[in-house]
C-alpha cells in the first residue's frame, strides 16, 4: 500500500491498466479451464480497488 501511495497519478494509471489486463487474462484462463489458483482473481480485484482508492485520494488532494 505504501509503494502505491508513493507513485504519481500517471504511474497509478499504468498500474491500473496492468491489473485490469491481468484480470482479463485470469478470467480467460478460468473460462478455458487452465486457471489453477482461483484466489488470484480475488487478489487482483482487491489490487484494482486499492489503486482506484489511492487515485481518487490523490485527485482530491
Amino acid at each position: 500500500m505504501n509503494e502505491l501511495k508513493a507513485k504519481t497519478l500517471e504511474q497509478l494509471g499504468e498500474e491500473l491498466k496492468n491489473k485490469k489486463s491481468e484480470l482479463f487474462n485470469l478470467r480467460f484462463q478460468l473460462a478455458t479451464g487452465q486457471l489453477e489458483n482461483t484466489a488470484a482473481i480475488r487478489e487482483v480485484k482487491h489490487d484494482i480497488a486499492r489503486v482506484k482508492t489511492i487515485m481518487s485520494q490523490k485527485a482530491k488532494a
